[in-house]
């Protein structure tokens, strides 16, 4: 089973307090380094100044002094330095002077002499449970007083350092962790704040039923990282409104259209049952129902079509197809009916020609013809041309069916492509067919990857086409 993924809330508490958490984890051991350097700091000033001190000692001690006087010296040397211990020898090994309670020759044996004492060359060791920080120094001979070269080692107990530094730590992790937690739960009051406006979007989203599209969320209102996100909603509730609008119309629609007929059939089934008939008269009502069929049959086939064009499953099988000489086929089709209706047919242009299926082109020409031959007054012309776009790249071929007639009204423009509509609802249906001619051309053309537009005036109503070109 698919897990859930985690929220949001959850999901920038632990992000800000794992920020929180690393921040206050550093600022922590910034402080409890700067105060470990302090205290190096402070031992080494220390060191440096009992080493000063015993450096003057052994500068100013007096020719032949006894060993006696030399200890007493040494011993009196460091004063203030409780803390300090110091351990003086010569190269041989031999000890002139050390501190009382101190065990410094190990360290002295093994530590390396520095020239200078700093926090860099200090060493740290134990003795007896007790932790020094130091450093081994050698003095060099001086002629004067006949002293030899010394060795002498110093060191500072920082067991109290070592216990201060250990329960500020423990302090300071005590410290903050309690931060962290407070932190966190701040974090998360602030986060769940902050999603309010979310989960009032939300609440509002709830109450929109499917007889309430109207309702809309006003993105002024909303913070605005919010807007986009409710103008997005509102250009959705927009596209499904018209969606219901176009579904409920188009119910209507077809139960009126599949109406018709169905009476048709019924009332002369009815009119041939009520009293006996002659052989022709029960045929010519049988040719009558069949033709109520034939409609039909034409409209349930004419929406599946458009079913597979909105799914995506139309396949045209891909040829030249010579533009102009289906327009002519199709003149020579509509030459009887375009006669009767006393309107002339005219092509102009040169050849052209495009990739597509030839039935669906022709189902698509075939449409667009009628239908502009329908709505053109007696004596006037339907003019198709024809034309190569040679400003387009890649290259396009341009197919006007312009039609004169009276013009329809601009708010119709936008809807002339919907099945069933008509832009005069008034008019009678019957002999004008089912409404889906010009939803089907336009479901061939965008099937070609073409585009189809219409236009309409006083003078003229012209649907164009523009098809990807073949050379």
């Amino acid at each position: 089973m698919k897990r859930r993924p985690v929220s949001l809330a959850v999901r920038l508490t632990v992000s800000i307090g794992a920020v929180i958490t690393v921040v206050l984890l550093t600022f922590g051991w910034v402080i409890e380094r700067s105060i470990n350097n302090h205290f190096i700091q402070q031992d080494v000033d220390e060191l440096n100044a009992v080493l000063q001190a015993l450096k003057h000692t052994v500068a100013t001690l007096p020719d032949g002094s006894r060993a006696a006087d030399v200890r007493a010296m040494f011993a009196s040397a460091v004063s203030g330095h409780h803390n300090a211990q110091y351990r003086i020898s010569t190269l041989a090994g031999s000890v002139v002077y050390a501190t009382p309670g101190s065990n410094l020759a190990r360290f002295a044996k093994i530590s390396q002499p520095v020239d200078q004492i700093t926090v860099d060359t200090v060493s740290i060791w134990k003795d007896h449970n007790e932790t020094y920080r130091g450093a081994v120094i050698q003095v060099p001979a001086d002629s004067h007083t006949g002293m030899e070269v010394l060795t002498i080692a110093v060191g500072t107990g920082i067991n109290f350092h070592l216990h201060y530094l250990e329960s500020f730590r423990n302090y300071l992790r005590v410290i903050t962790a309690a931060a962290c937690l407070i932190a966190i739960f701040l974090t998360w009051l602030a986060v769940h704040q902050g999603h309010a406006p979310i989960r009032r979007i939300n609440r509002q989203i709830g109450r929109i039923k499917s007889d309430q599209l109207h309702i809309r969320l006003f993105p002024d209102a909303v913070p605005v990282e919010l807007a986009e996100l409710a103008t997005s909603f509102n250009q959705m509730l927009d596209r499904l409104e018209d969606v219901f609008r176009r579904l409920s119309d188009f119910s209507g629609d077809i139960a009126h259209e599949l109406r018709t007929p169905i009476t048709n059939i019924k009332t002369q089934t009815e009119v041939a049952l009520s009293q006996a008939r002659s052989v022709e008269q029960y045929r010519e009502i049988l040719y009558s129902n069949l033709e109520e069929y034939d409609r039909m049959a034409k409209m349930v086939g004419d929406m599946l079509f458009l079913a597979q064009a909105d799914n995506k499953l139309l396949k045209p099988e891909l040829v030249a197809i010579d533009l102009e000489a289906e327009v002519r086929m199709l003149f020579d089709y509509f030459g009887a009916w375009a006669e009767e209706r006393e309107v002339a047919l005219e092509v102009s242009g040169g050849p052209v020609s495009t990739l597509g299926d030839r039935l669906m082109i022709r189902r698509a020409l075939s449409n667009l013809l009628s239908n502009a031959i329908r709505h053109t007054p007696s004596g006037e012309t339907v003019l198709v041309q024809l034309e190569k776009m040679a400003a387009h790249a890649p290259s396009t071929v341009k197919v006007l069916i312009q039609n004169p007639g009276l013009a329809i009204p601009s708010e119709h423009l936008p809807r002339i492509f919907e099945r069933f509509y008509r832009p005069d609802a008034s008019r009678q249906r019957s002999g004008e067919g089912a409404g889906l001619g010009l939803a089907i051309a336009k479901s061939i053309i965008e099937a070609h990857g073409g585009t189809i537009t219409v236009s309409s005036n006083d003078a003229a109503t012209a649907f164009e086409i523009l098809f990807p070109g073949h050379n």
